[in-house]
């Protein structure tokens, strides 16, 4: 990160969207693919991380500006509670995009 500061400045950060990885103090049980999902909590946790991260290093403008993705298995089952995160600005959908509940997730952000 510091890099890309150093060569494009903090307008790199500004008009872009970071999908982090699911979170889990335990990276290796909760791996992509493995079925086991993070909770709410620890989402926003990690979102909320990642943005207080971005206000020290690169500025608070930044920091609000950046739509930070949640990255882990949503579904129709919780992206409502997800949704409501304060720091979790959208989501990045695999697998669930293809099913007829995607309307859902879609929904959960208009709310």
């Amino acid at each position: 990160m510091s890099w890309l500061m150093s060569r494009f400045g903090e307008s790199i950060f500004v008009l872009q969207t970071m999908p982090p990885r699911p979170a889990s103090t335990d990276t290796h049980s909760r791996a992509i693919g493995t079925g086991k999902v993070a909770t709410t909590e620890q989402a926003q946790e990690v979102h909320k991380a990642i943005r207080e991260w971005m206000k020290k290093a690169v500025s608070d403008e930044a920091a609000e500006k950046t739509r930070i993705l949640y990255g882990g298995s949503v579904s129709e089952k919780n992206c409502n509670e997800l949704a409501k995160q304060a720091d979790i600005d959208g989501f990045l959908v695999g697998g669930a995009s293809l099913k007829p509940a995607f309307v859902d997730i879609i929904n959960a952000n208009q709310a």
